[in-house]
């Protein structure tokens, strides 16, 4: 653990680069983050990636800049202008996997030509020897749209020359092949040219050499560095030799082309592709149907992607390869900071981000960096945690990318025992009752045996070699070892384990977690004996049998290193693609690195966490949203809302189903959508209803996002329907029921709906104001995702991945800067009288981050949790940061709905909505401070100051209505 690099940054800033932002384009706005008092501004990333990438991390060249987004050039202008403003640049780098689809992936295009026997085979993650003796020394490309010989005979697959190589067409897409097989089509030219020319005829010659040549090509097979640098120069010069011939000779121009329609086939005759089936299954590759890679794909990919490969950077000339291009940005001094991606799927963590901070060390020391710290960046790791896990100690990075503490967050916007309620009423509304322990082990299951099926396999197979190499093992069969190990990954309780192997340790951690799993996969599966269970534990803890061979012991090793990188997706693919899209009493707690299991955070246990973070990890990153967040982060505060008001909710859903009875399809029997689905929809429309009139234009276009949301949810949950079989009748029968239901907003739902959601909203808005604010005022380095500082209502991706509109957001800045000028009080009261004004939030990011920015000493500082007294005392969130006799109070309400429902009724649609206050609400609640505590307070927000309490003696006690008497939400700044 470190915490003292060269550079924290105040807050970051996402932007998610595009053909709608590129470098050029954010570059205008540095001034725009400088002034909201962002301190690094952070990149998506903006490597090559594949065309068409809306997110960036399907790189297929990690040595060049996507030329959609800018030049180097251009990136380098935008990294001046970022440090001109005193700013700090992350950027995202993706060590994991690269994308394979595109064609400007040469390292992969180059495996696809030679397969073991290319210079960068070693570059991906391959099973060149898979149990499946055809697939021995291939890839498997499951890239076809129906069963091979279909696509071939209807001559979807075609062979070409082009580019000085033969490759084969499947639609958009180009596939190299291998020089070696080219012997099939030169022969056939042969005889052509043969037909036309003589023996003696130099160009007859010249074909009939080639042909020699490549006769006696090392095989792609071949193993020694001499063999490999022998073919690769040989391909290379009989290339040029085979494009010159073309170029200069009409005839074997002509038997070129003569054979390339041979062996493309008639449509109609069956046997006239034989020639192109034999080409195809003598290439390095196997193609195949997109569906055969659930249980035969030999190349680890992220997740389920078929079309993102894993890379070995565990590989120091991969690891270089990888990272050169950003640490020549780093040697510049143009980059700041690093945020790592899905660190879970690497071989060794540990070492990947010591060799990571040793690179950067020896690029800035080579731009000019003094050694020492000052030759470290602040970096920070994408690691899911699970609710009672740290990050390891031995990480050398700076925290999370705050996953974990946005659940934290969230929790204390959620009242636990409304909570429980909701749980209840979903129970009654969908009438399953299925836990959710249950309903995530079968999720995990049916990920097991659907997209990630060939995983399973593989590790099944491997511990069954394992079990064949010593007598005590050697009778498990292969299907028994194959259920064992399914049902330890179904019971894994985190994404991952971080033994290192090849050190012979194991941590207590890692240990508990490991007999957590193959315990309660004993419990779930009493008719299975425990004698495999307890195999699999002993692989996992390193304890050897007696007698093994050292090539044994090193293929037990690699077993846990393969299952460690393995575990992660399961549980990312069971628990948020799948259990969250199947159980949501309240939607607002699925989220990235949440445990459904848990309902809400109390301020006691919110405190807790957080001073064990301060002290840990003091640099974390703070998030609140992300790119890759379930819902926006004023969704789920609108949705807490509900966890306060349990028994209006079962009654406004109750009333709903009912009124849209009709709207509903019946599919043999089944409704559709069923009342799972509907309980979701309906906490989506509730969570995302706009407070403000919409036009048509507007209506359509929120029609169209829900529909969409609910077509990805619908398939995530794989219940219905699924992305691997799509059951299109009831797609479209719940895409029917979202446009019927909204087709007209003068319905008496639509009403029902628009005056409920606007009931809790005002509440929902407060706690956006409350996480904000909590979020920049905690330990660590706040994060913001682009466009927040505006009420964020969007879904998950791609919805959350539309356009920003800066130019807003500038004038809004610049707006609050003029008048806060000329009346901070004023302004906090103007924006009030027109709540919900986005800009509200705004103003809280703004002056919270100014002042964050003036006194920084004061969040590198001490953390004080305050607890209030009271008859409101639940209601209340506080702390203090001090340091060298400043301090910084930040007080937010929690739990508030109450208030808003006694004193704020819903008007009509596009009404403006009540101000606050709500001071007398908070009766005789108070909020203690310690006696060093200063004794008079200014309102950083709005400018006011807190005087001395009629009520008390001092201000050692201040009372809560005094703190929110004109903002919902309270950041003081007070000297002692």
């Amino acid at each position: 653990m470190q915490t003292t690099p060269i550079d924290i940054p105040l807050a970051t800033y996402r932007v998610q680069l595009s053909g709608h932002l590129t470098f050029a384009e954010v570059r205008p706005l540095v001034d725009y983050f400088s002034r909201l008092g962002i301190g690094a501004l952070y990149l998506s990333p903006f490597f090559r990636a594949a065309a068409g990438s809306t997110h960036g991390y399907d790189v297929v060249d990690p040595t060049e800049i996507d030329p959609s987004l800018g030049s180097e050039e251009q990136f380098g202008a935008l990294a001046e202008s970022v440090r001109t403003a005193g700013l700090g640049l992350m950027i995202d780098i993706v060590p994991n996997h690269m994308g394979v689809s595109d064609a400007h992936n040469r390292w992969w295009q180059d495996v696809l030509a030679n397969g073991p026997g290319s210079a960068f085979a070693k570059f991906f993650d391959i099973d060149w020897n898979p149990p499946k003796e055809a697939l021995r020394g291939k890839v498997l490309l499951p890239v076809l749209g129906d069963q091979f010989g279909k696509v071939l005979e209807e001559k979807q697959i075609e062979l070409a020359y082009e580019d000085e190589r033969f490759v084969l067409h499947y639609f958009d897409r180009a596939f190299p092949t291998d020089p070696s097989t080219w012997l099939a089509i030169l022969r056939r030219m042969v005889e052509r040219v043969s037909e036309r020319l003589e023996a003696d005829v130099p160009e007859r010659m010249e074909l009939e050499s080639i042909v020699t040549a490549i006769e006696h090509l090392p095989p792609r097979t071949a193993q020694s560095e001499e063999e490999l640098q022998q073919r690769a120069r040989e391909i290379e010069v009989t290339r040029r030799r085979l494009a010159t011939l073309l170029e200069a000779s009409g005839d074997v121009r002509d038997g070129l082309a003569q054979t390339i329609v041979e062996f493309n086939g008639v449509a109609g005759d069956a046997a006239s592709f034989d020639l192109l089936e034999k080409f195809i299954t003598d290439q390095p590759y196997r193609l195949c149907h997109w569906r055969v890679a659930t249980d035969e794909i030999n190349y680890r990919r992220f997740f389920d992607v078929d079309s993102l490969a894993a890379i070995r950077v565990e590989d120091a000339e991969v690891f270089q390869a990888v990272h050169a291009a950003a640490l020549r940005l780093v040697e510049r001094g143009w980059v700041s900071a690093l945020r790592i991606d899905h660190a879970d799927g690497l071989h060794d963590p540990a070492q990947y981000l010591q060799n990571l901070a040793d690179a950067v060390a020896q690029a800035k020391t080579a731009g000019g960096a003094p050694a020492g710290d000052s030759a470290r960046l602040y970096t920070v790791v994408e690691k899911i945690l699970g609710c009672d896990e740290s990050l390891p100690d031995n990480w050398p990075v700076q925290g999370t990318t705050g996953y974990d503490f946005l659940n934290l967050l969230n929790g204390v916007f959620v009242d636990r025992l409304g909570g429980y309620a909701l749980r209840d009423a979903y129970v009654r509304f969908t009438g399953d009752s299925t836990p959710v322990s249950e309903v995530l082990h079968d999720s995990k299951r049916a990920i097991l045996a659907t997209s990630l099926s060939a995983e399973l396999y593989a590790l099944g197979n491997a511990l069954d070699r394992i079990s064949e190499r010593h007598r005590r093992s050697r009778d498990f069969t292969r299907l028994s070892l194959f259920r064992a190990v399914r049902e330890v990954l179904a019971c894994f309780p985190v994404y991952r384990t971080y033994i290192r192997p090849d050190e012979g340790v194991v941590g207590e951690e890692d240990r508990r977690r490991i007999d957590d799993a193959v315990r309660v996969a004993k419990r779930r599966n009493p008719a299975m004996s425990p004698s495999f269970f307890d195999f699999i534990r002993s692989v996992l803890l390193l304890d050897d049998p007696t007698g093994l061979s050292a090539e044994s012991i090193a293929e037990r090793r690699q077993f846990v290193y393969k299952f460690q990188q393995f575990t992660g997706p399961v549980i990312a693919k069971g628990l948020e693609d799948t259990a969250f899209y199947r159980y949501f009493p309240l939607a607002s707690l699925n989220e990235v690195g949440s445990d459904p299991k848990v309902i809400g955070t109390s301020v006691e246990q919110f405190h807790r966490r957080v001073q064990e973070q301060s002290v840990r990890w003091p640099h974390t990153m703070l998030a609140s949203g992300t790119h890759d967040t379930k819902r926006g982060e004023d969704v789920r505060a609108r949705l807490n809302v509900l966890s306060e008001i349990p028994g209006d909710w079962e009654a406004a859903i109750g009333r709903w189903q009912a009124m849209n009875a009709m709207a509903r399809a019946d599919l043999d029997g089944t409704p559709a959508p069923d009342s799972n689905d509907e309980y979701l929809i309906y906490q989506i429309l509730v969570g995302t209803w706009p407070v403000g009139p919409l036009d048509e234009e507007g209506r359509r276009q929120y029609v169209e996002r829900i529909a969409q949301y609910v077509d990805k949810a619908l398939r995530e949950a794989k219940r219905h329907t699924s992305w691997l079989n799509p059951n299109e009748e009831y797609d479209q029968a719940a895409a029917g029921f979202i446009r019927t239901v909204l087709g007209n907003f003068d319905t008496p739902f639509v009403a029902d709906l628009r005056d409920f959601a606007l009931s809790i909203a005002d509440a929902g808005f407060v706690n956006s104001l409350a996480q904000t604010l909590t979020k920049i005022c905690a330990p660590g380095v706040p994060d913001f995702y682009q466009g927040t500082e505006f009420w964020d209502f969007n879904l998950v991706d791609p919805d959350n991945r539309r356009p920003v509109d800066f130019a807003a957001r500038r004038q809004a800045l610049a707006w609050l800067e003029a008048r806060a000028d000329e009346d901070l009080p004023g302004l906090a009261g103007e924006l009030l009288a027109r709540w919900p004004d986005e800009r509200l939030k705004l103003l809280v990011i703004w002056r919270a981050l100014a002042f964050r920015r003036q006194y920084r000493e004061l969040f590198d500082g001490s953390y004080l949790p305050l607890f209030a007294e009271g008859t409101r005392k639940g209601n209340v969130v506080a702390m203090a940061r001090a340091a060298e006799g400043r301090w910084a109070l930040c007080v937010v309400p929690r739990l508030a709905a109450q208030a808003w429902r006694e004193r704020a009724p819903a008007g009509e649609e596009g009404e403006q909505r009540p101000a606050w206050p709500l001071a007398d609400w908070w009766q005789e609640t108070v909020l203690p401070l310690p006696d060093e505590a200063p004794r008079q307070w200014h309102n950083v927000i709005t400018g006011e100051r807190l005087e001395k309490s009629g009520s008390t003696e001092n201000l050692a006690a201040i009372e809560v209505s005094q703190i929110f008497r004109s903002f919902p939400v309270a950041l003081f700044v007070g000297h002692t």
